[in-house]
């Protein structure tokens, strides 16, 4: 592992900064190990509830989900959302950049070259896929198995922290959201995507109700529009920077 990602890097639960041990990560302060598997730091040991059956369900999905991707485009059951998804990052030449939930990496092609990019996702065989695409690619991408409402990176790591997608299907959405602030930087950018509840969209022709109550208080810049032909809701903002 690169000096620079270790760096990057704390422990999830205490926030204590790691050493590289042989091919696991040791927190500084309590001990506690982390393996590395395969080059992908894992920060998942294991999981109940709500958190097993989110990870079961992807697991499950990871092998037929590209392909169901391109059938529901396809046949016009599923926007192509992602170039504008990309848009909304404003994404500046060699920013660093977070994906929750990154997948098997759907987004990354949509993502400019120059940036500085790392993943996380809670599914093991979702990552693996992504890395057999990204080995195909040339692209080169930090993966980290975790979850999103456990980050393992620190306060103020990342320019741009996005999700696509994910945070209607989290038990902890909130949770979530806060993790992603916290590991971006002050003045940073944080863009969440996700379809609309049909609860809180009654009617085709009835204006989007956004999901504000995503947003923490006190964040800046904050907007909400549309992708995905109306679709999916795009809320965006900025942390702080007192």
């Amino acid at each position: 592992m690169e000096s620079e990602a270790l760096a990057l890097l704390c422990d999830p639960d205490t926030r204590y900064s790691f050493e590289l041990d042989g091919q696991t990560l040791r927190n500084t302060a309590t001990g506690r190990v982390y393996p590395i598997r395969d080059g992908i730091p894992l920060f998942i040991s294991s999981l109940t509830g709500a958190n097993l059956r989110l990870q079961s369900r992807y697991d499950r999905m990871a092998r037929f989900y590209d392909l169901g991707e391109r059938l529901n485009r396809w046949m016009g059951k599923s926007p192509d959302f992602r170039a504008e998804l990309a848009a909304a990052l404003e994404l500046a030449p060699g920013a660093r950049v977070l994906e929750v939930a990154v997948g098997t990496g759907a987004n990354i092609p949509y993502l400019p070259q120059t940036i500085d990019l790392y993943g996380i996702d809670i599914s093991w065989p979702m990552l693996i896929r992504c890395r057999r695409k990204l080995r195909k690619s040339g692209r080169s991408v930090r993966l980290f198995h975790g979850e999103a409402a456990r980050l393992p990176f620190c306060s103020s790591a990342f320019d741009c922290v996005f999700a696509a997608c994910v945070l209607g299907a989290l038990p902890e959405p909130a949770r979530a959201v806060t993790e992603m602030v916290w590991v971006t930087r002050p003045g940073g950018r944080i863009v969440i995507a996700d379809r609309f509840s049909p609860a809180g969209n009654n009617g085709q022709d009835a204006a989007p109700v956004f999901p504000m109550d995503l947003v923490p208080e006190g964040m800046e810049n904050v907007q909400a529009r549309t992708i995905g032909e109306g679709q999916l809701y795009c809320l965006s903002f900025s942390k702080p920077l007192d």
